[in-house]
């Protein structure tokens, strides 16, 4: 196990920056997860790391020490790449161990370290198979057991499940997060799959355009994201924003949200922070997660619940099995829902929902950052 530091880094080709001074701190034992859009920068960031790519300005440091102008195979570091790069000729057994038979490691170490390879990533009864007789998993496992039996400080991972199958992909996941647990690794993983990073991470790196958007937590970064970018990209569904004004409403604060000349939705809030109370009477940017949205079933009655009711029509359902999701039309804008499996509703119903305004989050219109 190592730290790692990633200290002002940029990338730059010709004039073109591709990446623009990124500050990652990542403590040894910790599994970031680095995750944004295609042509973000984040792979570029994973290959400087490794060695594989130059840094332009800035520093890599590795368990104390500047590596910027170490060769990949002096900064200690095992990298499981998108493709699994297996030798078709060679066994299970072959693969794993020939990078240890390379640096001329003795025959029985090595043996010894496959096997204990083999079992953590359950191979043993694999060993003598070639990759062509795998399932993607297996060969993902394979290329892992690959980078676990040099003991690294830091692991690598490029992508690694997006070759396989959605149900691969979870069983892979589970298998990855275990792995870690059991190891206590140092890993930096990237990834486009926002589900990945919630479910893998420790701490979570959003980047954008060559820029850390956010750092924190899976549960910073769902429920607190830093701007509307990693609102919108987070979480599935994405949080729902719409345009809206903060008006004074007796001693607290009211939510409108209307567009164009369609009926207002006004929604009072619970007591909020002083920055938020700062922009009574002007203009926000509203985000709310669809699971603070629920249907509230007219049998229900007064049964003391305060959250407030709003009042909306269904424009889409989409049930989904574990739930529902429901586009509603409120105040002129769409919000997606998350509702119990077994709500009876079409396009075109109207209905009442109440929502959890203490879920509330809002940005500013202008900078697009959180207010908080």
């Amino acid at each position: 196990m190592a730290s790692l530091e990633i200290k002002g880094v940029k990338k730059r080709y010709g004039t073109h920056e591709i990446l623009k001074g990124i500050e990652i701190s990542v403590e040894a034992g910790e599994f970031l997860v680095l995750v944004g859009p295609s042509g973000c920068g984040k792979s570029t960031l994973l290959n400087m790391i490794a060695g594989l790519d130059t840094v332009s300005e800035g520093d890599i440091v590795i368990a104390g020490r500047r590596v910027n102008d170490f060769h990949p195979s002096e900064r200690d570091i095992a990298m499981v790449f998108q493709s699994y790069a297996l030798y078709p000729n060679m066994t299970v057994e072959q693969n794993i161990a020939f990078g240890m038979e390379m640096r001329k490691v003795p025959k029985p170490e090595r043996d010894a370290a496959v096997r204990d390879v083999a079992k953590i990533l359950q191979l043993d009864h694999l060993l003598q198979r070639r990759p062509s007789q795998l399932s993607g998993g297996q060969r993902q496992r394979v290329a892992m057991g690959r980078a676990l039996v040099r003991k690294p400080k830091i692991f690598l991972f490029d992508e690694p499940l997006s070759n396989l199958d959605a149900q691969l992909r979870v069983d892979m996941r589970t298998e990855i997060k275990k792995l870690h647990q059991r190891l206590g690794a140092t890993i930096v993983y990237v990834t486009h799959d926002q589900i990945e990073a919630m479910t893998l991470a420790t701490r979570i790196a959003v980047m954008k355009g060559g820029e850390l958007q956010q750092l924190g937590t899976p549960a910073q970064v769902y429920n607190r994201p830093a701007n509307t970018f990693v609102a919108g990209f987070m979480g599935s569904p994405r949080m729902n924003l719409a345009p809206a004004r903060l008006q004074r409403n007796g001693d607290g604060l009211a939510l409108e949200i209307q567009m164009g000349d369609r009926p207002k939705a006004q929604i009072p809030l619970p007591p909020q922070p002083p920055a938020v109370s700062a922009y009574a009477g002007k203009e926000v940017i509203a985000g709310v997660r669809a699971e603070a949205i629920s249907y509230r079933r007219a049998s229900n009655g007064n049964d003391g619940d305060a959250r407030p009711i709003v009042d909306a029509t269904i424009e889409v359902t989409e049930p989904t099995g574990a739930d529902t999701l429901a586009l509603l039309t409120l105040g002129g804008h769409e919000f997606t829902a998350r509702l119990d499996p077994d709500v009876e509703l079409r396009s075109g119903d109207k209905a009442q929902f109440r929502i959890d305004m203490s879920k509330l989050v809002c940005f500013d219109p202008q900078t697009e950052r959180l207010i908080s």
